[in-house]
């Protein structure tokens, strides 16, 4: 606390030092990659000083919230130094007992979820900044035009998940093709990126009204959409980048790509909001450049020796796009979902409650980004070991690899349903800075009964994942499209309907387990090919 400019130059050394000595090691053959001990261990590693950098940061920031910050870090950091106790040496007895199916899943999984929950937290402090600069105003903007957000993430998803499942299966094949999609999926995401930046350029306060905002919450948002959508090519190739990466067997630089863009945008909200006084166009900024420094950091197994892709320029096949897509499917509608909720949920909420309801939902909707943030941890985690196992030919592990996927999906449910429910007052706290007391009202029972929906939004999401890594594009379009159009439109509607704001809050757990039913059908035929 003394010196604050002593930690930000020694964390982030001590925060890279385990991801730097991984990429040595691995460089120059002193270890394995499959040394799971290792793996773990360096993620806890990250974790805690993660953990330690954000209760850092808002102790020095935010001094008002020291006694709660300290309260909550503690009982996190209990579990994960009582594991990392146990997973010291790679003789571990809990890493002797994992087949190695088990550990690779452990590894890749683990990995990816504290990977996409980095994601997540840009948006959460995009939310708690502009909260703390612009008020009740900027979260209605924010939340306008998230499903815009949401669209071009799910596009990079698409394409690059998509692109990287069919690299994948044929690089497990021994196809020679499998270094023709990574060049076409940058140069489709380019061009399609491009044309997000032309209209977020010249029609950023149409962009605003159409998705439903007033004179007033155009006037705010203007300068942010125009600066985001700019950046629209770079968004996409972060995906790509980090889909190919990770699908090339380095879970831990895909990792640390995403946690180190999502920590520099988070840093880069303060400072250009506050010490330079730009608002909500410096949380649009921060925003916008922190897919360059997760790119940047790509690189690092683009230009290494394990690296078996190809950047080298190749004759764009639309032919290639379309059959990449067919498979990540799964994965722009676990993106694009949340942005068709937000926008349904908008128009129903501003017709019953106005304004304020819909800073009520911004918030419930910003959290509930986190939790789907893990389940699509769980999701593109495993996806590698399905297209691996499934290019093989390998039921038995297919079967083993699904166990696993489920159960971690539910775990995970079980865990955020309870932090929801406990932490509730304090999480929408976080985000008033007004004290509003209509707005608080509307959000805490809104966040418990959305949260809900997380049991079995979680199995849709992770079985959508499966579908598509096991080459099964027709259960994974039907699944996707319930959950993510079709089904959460109707509950939203019918439920508003007859209950009001207490159906718009509960119409999402519907969708999702309606959706249930046509995922688990379909996850006992995924072994039959």
């Amino acid at each position: 606390k003394s010196s604050p400019s002593v930690f930000f130059m020694f964390w982030p050394c001590n925060f890279c030092m385990s991801g730097w000595f991984k990429i040595v090691v691995i460089k120059h053959n002193f270890i394995f990659s499959s040394d799971i001990s290792f793996d773990i261990r360096r993620t806890f590693f990250l974790c805690i000083n993660a953990i330690y950098a954000a209760k850092f940061i808002v102790n020095l920031l935010f001094p008002a919230f020291e006694g709660i910050a300290n309260a909550i870090v503690s009982p996190c950091l209990i579990p994960l130094n009582t594991l990392d106790r146990i997973l010291k040496g790679s003789e571990s007895p809990f890493v002797r007992v994992l087949s190695p199916v088990t550990k690779k899943f452990v590894r890749y999984v683990s990995q990816n979820v504290l990977g996409m929950i980095g994601m997540s937290l840009y948006i959460l402090a995009d939310t708690f900044f502009i909260s703390e600069s612009v008020g009740a105003n900027g979260i209605t903007a924010l939340n306008i035009v998230l499903p815009i957000y949401s669209f071009i993430f799910a596009i990079g998803a698409m394409i690059g998940v998509g692109s990287a499942i069919r690299f994948s299966i044929n690089k497990n094949k021994g196809s020679k093709s499998k270094t023709n999609y990574f060049f076409n999926a940058l140069f489709w995401g380019t061009t399609i990126g491009l044309i997000f930046s032309l209209i977020g350029l010249f029609f950023p306060g149409q962009v605003v009204s159409i998705m439903g905002g007033d004179s007033t919450i155009v006037e705010v948002g203007r300068g942010y959409t125009m600066i985001f959508m700019s950046f629209a090519p770079f968004f996409i190739w972060n995906h790509i980048f980090n889909a190919f990466v990770l699908n090339d067997g380095s879970p831990s630089i895909a990792m640390s790509a995403t946690l180190f863009s999502s920590l520099f945008n988070i840093i880069f909200d303060y400072v250009l909001m506050f010490p330079l006084n730009m608002g909500m166009e410096g949380a649009a900024l921060a925003t916008a450049l922190s897919p360059i420094v997760g790119v940047m950091i790509c690189f690092i197994h683009i230009f290494s020796k394990k690296n078996t892709t190809s950047l080298k320029p190749q004759k764009p096949s639309f032919k290639k796009l379309v059959y990449s897509c067919q498979v990540g499917i799964s994965s722009f509608v676990g993106q694009i979902s949340s942005g068709v909720i937000t926008i349904v949920f908008n128009f129903l909420i501003l017709g019953l409650t106005g304004n304020t309801g819909v800073a009520a939902y911004g918030i419930v909707a910003n959290v509930s980004l986190v939790g789907i943030s893990v389940f699509n941890g769980v999701s593109q985690g495993s996806q590698p070991l399905f297209s691996e196992h499934y290019g093989k030919g390998d039921k038995d592990g297919i079967k083993i690899l699904r166990r696993l996927s489920i159960i971690t999906s539910l775990l995970f449910s079980a865990i955020m349903i309870l932090l929801i429910f406990v932490f509730t007052d304090f999480i929408v706290g976080v985000f008033n800075s007004e004290n509003n007391l209509l707005l608080e009202k509307y959000a805490v029972v809104g966040l418990r009964l959305y949260s809900i929906g997380f049991i079995f939004a979680g199995l849709n999401v992770v079985g959508s994942g499966i579908f598509s890594a096991t080459n099964f594009p027709k259960w994974a379009f039907a699944t996707s499209i319930a959950r993510g159009f079709v089904l959460i439109i109707l509950s939203a509607v019918v439920m508003s309907i007859l209950f009001g704001m207490t159906g718009v809050w509960l119409a999402f757990a519907v969708a999702e387990l309606l959706t249930l039913i046509i995922t688990s059908v379909g996850l006992t035929k995924i072994t039959k090919f």
